[in-house]
Parts: structure tokens; sequence; C-alpha cells
């Protein structure tokens, strides 16, 4: 195979010597080619590739650490996210994992994080596998070949599945590993073929680097209309930053990660990671499109062999069903992957309680208090166990990936939002007239509707009443939307039974936010729901 224009910083930068084939920054064809010589997935009808994660179909968060240094161990907020490993006990898996690769065909893609080019960090992704490569190809911002010519990493991740720890000799928990080292700039990742630990891990130093130049990193997606209005959407996995985001009236800029630098909003990558059971080709079309488009990746979807036909329904392997895909496939997308600053921030949140109303608009304050407490909610069904639904808070909408203390960054995040006039929401996009079980999931035409009526100002100008559970402001009337549908509580049959679930839940966010209260004002603890 011919080789492409590359960088002339090689791999031995990392500690690996002695690789056999190297196949550096391929193409979409090409990866396709090899993944398909090399028996790792199957073409689907229409073009994606249909890949299997084996025994991991989800983040291994409890496998991921941290190497403490003197230099910036000070920063990090240590605890059971950023759990911390030796120097030494890094370098003694990093001289086993080189061993391990020797002799290996390798494949490397470099690319970008950031697009914008003040902020964007040169990095380098070293799969063993040749989808694994497309993955990072899909997801990062891609290089030109005059710029792969000159390309410095900053940051590399190594990427070995088939290479497992050994937990009573390193340390780890399990045969998974993922460790990041912000000294040596490289994150390693064994024992597991999910792809998404490779963009998660990119994401976490970003979420390190960027407040270092004042640039708030997010969780979130965005997008602009078409007078450029920008919107930011936070949420957790599940609640519709994805869906909501792509909109075939607004630029989608991005589906999941951005910053927010004193120029405006801008991605931190270069493609999209949706998740799919159950996708509705006439609630989410363009997303949809994407899943039957050449050069997407397919992960763990349901698939027959036989006729290549893919079911977005199966959820056999898993309920994380997901499609890794361009931007580009998205026919409103922006390719500059850069915005404004946000006129709007929608905090997102699936609440299973049935008791959160459907959009209410926050103070600074109130902002402050659900950014912090990040909540959405797990529903029976998804765990092995979960018999009803379960509360989960995430600081920032993304502790998970978070390297400072959550407080930092909702301070950075407050004074974005003052300093640019930005107007904050909450938006639940769980379920109403019951819990889980019981009642239904909002209609997602309901929710596009509050969210338009959030974007076209069709929420300027109506009443509000206050939920005294909640402490929140709600809309008595939005375009397109039943007005009880705006009240949860007149949506439940037994009335007593909302309002047990009701104090349940708000005590639930009392009790999660008492980790914050020597750190913040007051006002902000005030500012969140009464048990």
């Amino acid at each position: 195979m011919a080789s492409r224009p590359h960088s002339s910083y090689g791999l031995e930068h990392h500690g690996i010597v002695h690789p056999n084939d190297v196949y550096w920054t391929l193409n979409t064809s090409p990866l396709y080619e090899q993944a398909i010589l090399r028996r790792e997935g199957h073409v689907g009808h229409l073009g994606p590739l249909v890949v299997r994660t084996g025994q991991y179909t989800g983040r291994s968060p409890k496998d991921k650490f941290v190497v403490a240094d003197e230099v910036n161990s000070p920063n990090i907020a240590w605890g059971k996210v950023n759990q911390p490993v030796s120097e030494e006990r890094f370098a003694i898996i990093h001289a086993r994992l080189m061993a391990y690769l020797q002799g290996r065909d390798l494949f490397v893609q470099d690319c970008f994080a950031g697009a914008d080019p003040n902020y964007r960090m040169p990095i380098r992704v070293i799969t063993e596998g040749a989808w694994a490569s497309l993955f990072a190809r899909n997801l990062f911002v891609q290089a030109t070949p005059e710029e792969l010519a000159v390309h410095t990493p900053e940051f590399v991740v190594i990427q070995a599945p088939g290479f497992q720890a050994i937990p009573e000799v390193d340390g780890t928990r399990s045969e998974v590993f993922i460790i990041l080292n912000f000294k040596r700039r490289m994150a390693i990742i064994g024992g597991t073929q999910y792809a998404g630990e490779i963009k998660k891990s990119i994401f976490t130093v970003m979420n390190y680097l960027l407040p270092f130049k004042g640039v708030m990193p997010m969780h979130c997606s965005a997008n602009y209309g078409p007078g450029g209005d920008t919107a930011i959407f936070f949420g957790l996995s599940g609640t519709g930053k994805t869906t909501l985001s792509t909109d075939p009236m607004r630029t989608l800029i991005g589906d999941d990660e951005h910053g927010w630098s004193d120029d405006g909003v801008f991605n931190m990558e270069g493609g999209c990671y949706a998740k799919t059971i159950r996708l509705s080709r006439t609630a989410e079309p363009d997303i949809y499109e994407a899943t039957r488009k050449f050069g997407t990746i397919l992960e763990n979807v349901g698939f027959d062999p036989m006729t290549g036909h893919i079911d977005l329904d199966d959820e056999s392997l898993t309920e994380n069903t997901r499609a890794a895909y361009p931007i580009s496939h998205i026919p409103n997308a922006t390719r500059t992957g850069i915005g404004g600053h946000p006129r709007h921030v929608i905090f997102l949140a699936a609440d299973a309680f049935g008791v959160l109303p459907p959009v209410a608009r926050l103070t600074p304050e109130q902002a402050m208090y659900h950014f912090l407490s990040g909540y959405t909610a797990k529903v029976a069904g998804t765990e092995r166990g979960l018999t009803e639904p379960e509360a989960t808070f995430s600081a920032c909408f993304g502790e998970p990936f978070m390297v400072w203390d959550p407080t930092v960054y909702a301070k950075l995040l407050a004074e974005k939002i003052q300093k640019h006039g930005a107007q904050v929401w909450l938006v639940n996009t769980g379920w109403s007239g019951g819990p889980y079980g019981v009642g239904q999931r909002i209609r997602i035409a309901h929710t596009r509707a509050m969210v338009h009526g959030i974007l076209d100002g069709g929420l300027d100008n109506v009443a509000f009443y206050h939920d005294e559970r909640f402490n929140l402001a709600v809309p008595v009337a939005c375009p397109g939307v039943p007005a009880e549908v705006l009240d949860p509580r007149s949506t439940w049959a037994d009335k007593s039974a909302y309002d047990l679930q009701a104090r349940k839940l708000a005590a639930m966010f009392v009790k999660n936010f008492e980790r914050y209260a020597d750190k913040l004002p007051a006002e902000v603890a005030a500012a969140g729901p009464h048990a």
C-alpha cells in the first residue's frame, strides 16, 4: 500500500520500536479494506462498517487512572473519578506494552483535537486495529497533507485491546486499563476494544489543559440558527444532546464536546458518536441517514450477515449501540466547527421519576446549582438488578471526564454566562404522567417545540409559575405544547403519588449538593430544590 505523507516525528518518541507494518493516517477506503482483510467487521447494507467490541460495550470508568506527578498532582481532584497511579507503575505497564507492540502492524492517525486553530492540539492515535483508526479519523479533526508533513503531536493515545493488565502485578482492578500521563503527554489503553475510550481520553486531556488558557471545556452539543445565534446543550448520555442539536432548522457545530473561549464556541471533534438504539427515522432523520452511509462505524448494532441489513432496535448485545461518523454526514453541519458566544445554554435531564417540569428558566445561581448537580436518571432494565428509576448526579454533566474540582468548571462557566449575557434553561426529556413503567416519555415533538420556544423567543413574553418543590420558574404556555404537559403534577392521575416522588427526588438533590456546601456562596445552595 502506497505511503501517504506523514510526520517525521517517529514512533520511537513514544517508546515504540521494531513494529511490523505501520499504516500512517490512512483514508476511509483503505481503512475499510484493512478492516475487512483482518476480519474486524462487516460492510452493512448501503455501506456502514459494522463491528463488535467484545466483552466491553461501554466505557470502564472504574479502570481509569491518572499518573500522579510533582507538577500536575496539585491541580487534580483525586478520588473515584481520578484514581492515582504512580509514575513507576505507569513505566512498568508502558514497558510491557511496548514489548507487546514489537513486530505488530500498527495504524496511526495524526489529527487535531479542537476546531479553532487558536486552541487546537495536535494529537496522535496509535491502534492495533484498522476500525479503531477509522474511529479516530471520524471523531477528531482531520489534518491536511501539508499539516501531516509537519505534524508534531502534543498528546498521544496508544490503544492495544490485545494487551491486558495483570491486576495482582499492576495494581489495576481488572485486565482493562486507561491511564493518562500528563507529564509524558500520553494515554495508554488496554484490555478493551470499546473505541469510546479513545475519544473520552482526549476529552479528559482537553478538560485539564483548556482552563489554563481561560477556555471552558464542555460536555455539550452546539448549533446556531439562521441569524447566527448559538445554543449549547449539556446532558448525560440518553438525555437528547445529539438528537436536539441535530435540527434541520439550525446548523450543527458538534454533538458532544466543545470549548468556550473569548472568541466563542468551538467543537473539539470532527465527528459524531450517536446512540442508535431505537433510533427513529421520523424523529431523528439526519442521524438515521448517517447510520446508512459509507464511512460510518456501527458498534454492536443488530446485523444480518446474510443480507447486510441492520436493525437499530436490536438490544441483544447492549443498549449502548453507537454510530461513529464524520460530521460531514450531517447535511446542515458547519465544516468549520466554530460558532459565536452562546445566547442560550440548555441543561438536559431525562427524569425517570416523572416529576421535573419539562422546561424551566434558571437564574445565575440556579445555573451553577444544576450544572454542578448534573442530574439525569437511569431506568429499570438498563442495568442488571435495577428495578426502579435511579437518580444519577454527574457534576458538570460529565464528571468522569473532569480533572479539576467541579467547582472550577462551574465558576468558569458562570463567568462566561455573565460576561456574554446567556440565558440558561433546564429541559426535562424524561417521563410525564408517572415514573418510568407507568408514565410516558415526553414526546420528542413537544421537547423540540420547547427548545424552539427557547431559541426563537416563543417563551420570552409568556407568564411563568413558581414550582415550589423544585424552586423553578416554569412557563404556563409554549407554542406547540399542550398546557397540561408543562405542569407535571397535572399529568399524574394520583396526585399524592406525584408529591411523594417529587419529595423523594428533591431530597436526593439536596443530599448530593452537600459536597459543595463549603465551596460556594450560600445563595447557590439555596437556589436548588427544597426537600
